[in-house]
């Protein structure tokens, strides 16, 4: 078992850059994190602190309850029973599969029998049984991370760190190894920290996703809590697509967007309070009809009328741009591909009241 605890956890590059911003983070066993966000946001900082290749400025990690790295001592990283996998695959291209996969081995107190064994149980694992003579050479970049994956479970480490694994390997094969690196995972419970900037990536591998901005983290929850129930404006607009609406709480309920224009809320959400801050509305959560089409319920909905400025047929949904009076920008509106509008459409615009998720403005 292994655990894993990031505690104000602090870098800085240069006199002010504060690439890693006193976060915060706790890592039970068995889960698998993400950490998410644009480039530059601090995500690999973070990976490289908790493998021991740099050393804080202040704050801890610890590992099992044990001080791993501070701002005074930093324990090496071939002593943490950590195992790394890198973007490169960085496989050896002189040894065969085989020898790649068993080569950790040759520093743990296993015996030659045992280390075969081993090694063929790992290759039978992630589905290479009969490669193992190969050279890395002659292998697709799907097999060769593989290969990567197996030489770093073959060893049993408490912890898993992973560097955007999987972004050197084209769109189907990075598709099919996500799948796959869950598939390991749930299979060897590994307490594992994974960082990507692709957000599906990280909604269908992990348990939690943390997602970092300029150094902090601006929330940590499962993929459906953070599309569902972003915190903070930067979150709702990484992750998905949505309208970002600035405003004022002027009631519990209701959200002034301005030019008259009041938006009634659910209680989910972080920015509930009153005052100024932003309301998030993803574009499939509204419903587009025909002008003048009478709604059921109304007076306990949002409904808005505008004219569609763009429309597009993407097969699967129609993507439209809809321009409502009193708001600055046009909404980005999802709906069904069987019901299309032309650009110039009149149409009706219906709105969940917790469909309505109101935001803080970003930590970063």
């Amino acid at each position: 078992m292994a655990t894993l605890s990031l505690k104000k956890l602090l870098k800085v590059f240069g006199s002010e850059v504060r690439a890693v911003d006193e976060i915060d983070l706790d890592i039970p066993h068995g889960e698998l994190i993400s950490l998410l966000g644009p480039s530059g946001c601090g995500k690999t900082t973070t990976l490289r602190l908790v493998a021991g290749f740099l050393e804080p400025d202040s704050g801890e990690i610890q590992m099992d309850n044990e001080v791993v790295s501070s701002g005074a001592a930093v324990v090496p990283p071939e002593r943490r029973n950590m195992s790394m996998i890198f973007q490169s695959y960085a496989v050896w291209p002189h040894k065969t599969v085989y020898q790649n996969v068993a080569y950790g081995l040759k520093f743990r107190e296993v015996s030659a029998h045992e280390a075969d064994q081993k090694v063929k149980k790992m290759l039978d694992i992630v589905r290479m049984p009969n490669l193992g003579d190969r050279y890395p050479g002659e292998l697709s970049g799907g097999q060769q991370q593989r290969v990567a994956l197996a030489r770093a479970l073959v060893v049993e480490p408490g912890v898993l760190l992973l560097d955007e694994p999987l972004s050197n390997l084209d769109a189907n094969l990075r598709e099919e190894m996500r799948f796959e690196i869950r598939r390991l995972h749930d299979e060897f419970n590994i307490t594992s920290l994974y960082v990507t900037h692709d957000q599906a990536e990280a909604m269908v591998t992990s348990d939690r996703i943390c997602l970092m901005n300029h150094g902090k983290i601006e929330q940590v929850g499962t993929a459906m809590e953070i599309y569902d129930k972003p915190e903070t404006r930067f979150v709702a607009e990484f992750v998905g697509v949505t309208n970002s609406i600035e405003g004022t709480s002027t009631s519990p309920g209701l959200f002034d967007a301005g030019g008259g224009l009041n938006f009634k809320m659910g209680n989910n959400g972080a920015g509930g309070a009153e005052g100024k801050h932003f309301v998030s509305i993803r574009p499939h959560r509204i419903g587009i009809h025909t002008e003048g089409t009478q709604i059921d319920g109304a007076d306990g909905l949002n409904v808005l009328d505008g004219e569609v400025l763009r429309g597009y047929f993407l097969g699967n949904a129609a993507d439209y741009l809809v321009k409502v009076p009193g708001l600055e920008e046009p909404l980005r509106v999802e709906g069904d591909p069987s019901n299309f509008f032309p650009t110039g459409s009149k149409v009706r615009l219906v709105i969940e009241p917790d469909s309505v998720i109101p935001v803080r403005a970003s930590e970063g």
